[in-house]
């Protein structure tokens, strides 16, 4: 026996059979898989780090002015920053807690890369992250250190 329902039920079902991508049950992982990411070195002294850039238009303006070698100053005893020339789209939001390892934008053009974590109640645009920061404490010093950003090759 043949049911057949309200046309506006049909409709509704059209609907969602058109809006529910493919794969949907996939899960989260599979969708993750085919983003891409980009690598990142930074090269301190004789360290160096490799950061994952986030994907956001913050980190491919900066990926723009890759390769650069610069003197970061000190500041606070946990961050080392550097003021660019030019200003950068941002996004700014409070990430409660800074994470050794953490890369950001403060302002518009200050990029700021964290060695300590620590509480802040200040705001910033995320860069990205250092995939192992252990030893970017020891790398970075006291002082002023130069630093090079540049984007890695495929592994």
């Amino acid at each position: 026996m043949k049911i057949i329902l309200p046309g506006y039920i049909q409709t509704l079902m059209l609907i969602l059979d058109c809006a529910i991508p493919q794969g949907f049950g996939q899960g989260v992982e599979s969708t993750k898989s085919n983003r891409a990411t980009t690598q990142m070195k930074i090269k301190i002294g004789s360290s160096t780090f490799i950061a994952t850039l986030d994907e956001n238009p913050t980190a491919t303006a900066f990926k723009a002015t890759l390769p650069l070698t610069v003197e970061m100053q000190e500041l606070n005893g946990n961050e080392k920053l550097y003021r660019l020339p030019d200003t950068l789209p941002t996004k700014a939001s409070n990430p409660r807690t800074i994470k050794n390892g953490d890369l950001m934008i403060y302002g518009a053009n200050t990029v700021v890369l964290f060695y300590k974590s620590f509480p802040t109640s200040y705001s910033y645009t995320r860069l990205g992250r250092i995939n192992e920061p252990a030893g970017l404490a020891s790398a970075v010093g006291s002082g002023n250190v130069t630093v090079t950003f540049e984007l890695a090759g495929k592994p």
